[in-house]
């Protein structure tokens, strides 16, 4: 057994705390993004399509600056949140947000994949049922589609899990505060004599994520057996 020490400790139960609120906090507008990239055509969609996977082009430093340039207490956005007491640069709540920005796009490519593998025939039946849009989209879309949202949350966690680039520019490397586990690997192999807990924490980030893949497929593969026998 990894016999961590305490301050090993708060860095993975950091890296899975920003990992769960990132994960949580990308699903409603994940979902709502991938559905009208999937099944609505309009001006700007390709603008829209571009915007949303900016994040997998950029290098992981630059869209942290952008969000430090933007979200720092210096910022536009950021200047007015300071004012109402939010701040988001230097805390874990912005690693969250940072981890949430870089995840965004494989969750919504994911997402938005399976729900155009979803036939439109039977969307429309349910339209002509009666059914309104929302009642298709949560009794027709989203139970056909579910199996590709749970990997596409699965993919958003386990690369916020992963994140630093864009997460030590934009809230730096605080211990206890923002010093996830790459950011503590990252400072471990910097020290003499680290090489022995960064190799730990290795383990656990490799273990977390392969956890992590293994109940998206179990759960995945139970969705699809209950969707072939209804």
């Amino acid at each position: 057994m990894l016999n961590l020490s305490p301050a090993e400790w708060t860095a993975v139960a950091l890296s899975l705390k920003v990992a769960t609120v990132a994960t949580l906090a990308s699903l409603g507008p994940g979902l709502a993004i991938a559905w009208v990239l999937a099944r609505r055509r309009f001006p700007g969609r390709a603008l829209l399509d571009g915007l949303v996977h900016l994040p997998l082009i950029l290098p992981p430093v630059v869209t942290g600056y952008l969000l430090l340039l933007a979200l720092g207490r210096r910022g536009p956005v950021g200047g007015l949140l300071a004012e109402v007491g939010i701040v988001l640069a230097f805390r874990w709540t912005g690693a969250a947000l940072a981890c949430a920005v870089m995840g965004f796009p494989l969750m919504v490519r994911a997402m938005r994949l399976s729900i155009e593998a979803v036939d439109r025939r039977l969307e429309q039946a349910a339209g002509t049922l009666g059914a309104s849009p929302l009642a298709v989209f949560l009794t027709v879309t989203l139970p056909l589609s579910l199996p590709g949202c749970i990997a596409g949350a699965v993919l958003a966690f386990a690369k916020a899990m992963g994140e630093f680039g864009a997460t030590i520019t934009f809230v730096s490397n605080i211990p206890g505060e923002t010093q996830t586990l790459p950011s503590a690997i990252y400072t471990l192999t910097q020290v003499p004599g680290g090489e022995g807990p960064a190799l730990r924490l290795t383990l656990v980030s490799i273990a977390i994520s392969v956890t992590a893949l293994l109940v998206s497929e179990f759960l995945a593969n139970r969705v699809g057996r209950r969707l072939g026998a209804g």
